[in-house]
């Protein structure tokens, strides 16, 4: 990061198209990366963590400046954007790799990530006792370069017009109203 007032958190809440395409809209936010963190095998691709055998899940990466979008902000996306009582799956996403989870840096961080997750689960926004998992930060493997924006490369793509731009309308909806998102 070439400027030190942006800061970077990593959380995974299954497909990462779903994902990076909605935090990408928030102001505050610089970047939303696609990728993999929590495995064991260096570098891994696409393929290999599809088969659930890399241990790694499918994440994102945000960079993010906290003078214009804070990071309880940024958990109340992470909560709202994927179901935190489906252990290991995220509709019919099924395997480790689309598990919930947010890698924290420090001390200090998984304690602001403890409290958040109990703010969600306290809200009853999710019925059900949440499963996702907080795992300390070791790694992050950005994914291949066409995963990146994919959403926005491919809006009519099966999956894309079932599954990630219905979820997309219902962000816009909720956070717009909420002046969170960047203009269009």
């Amino acid at each position: 990061m070439e400027n030190n007032k942006f800061e970077q958190i990593t959380f995974g809440g299954g497909c990462f198209w779903c994902v990076e395409s909605c935090f990408n809209m928030l102001k505050g936010v610089k970047s939303a990366v696609s990728g993999y963190s929590g495995g064991h095998k260096e570098n891994p691709t696409y393929e290999e963590v599809c088969t659930g055998e890399t241990g790694h899940a499918e994440v994102v990466q945000i960079t993010y400046d906290p003078a214009v979008i804070s990071y309880e902000q940024l958990m109340d996306v992470f909560f709202f954007l994927h179901d935190p009582t489906q252990l290991n799956r995220q509709g019919n996403d099924i395997g480790t790799q689309y598990r919930s989870v947010i890698y924290y840096k420090d001390e200090a961080e998984k304690a602001k990530a403890e409290e958040a997750l109990k703010a969600s689960e306290a809200s009853g926004r999710w019925p059900g006792t949440y499963v996702t998992e907080l795992t300390k930060f070791e790694k992050f493997w950005p994914a291949e370069q066409y995963h990146q924006g994919y959403y926005n490369e491919n809006p009519t793509q099966p999956y894309c017009s079932a599954v990630v731009g219905p979820k997309i309308q219902k962000f816009k909806k909720h956070y717009g109203a909420l002046e969170m998102l960047n203009a269009e």
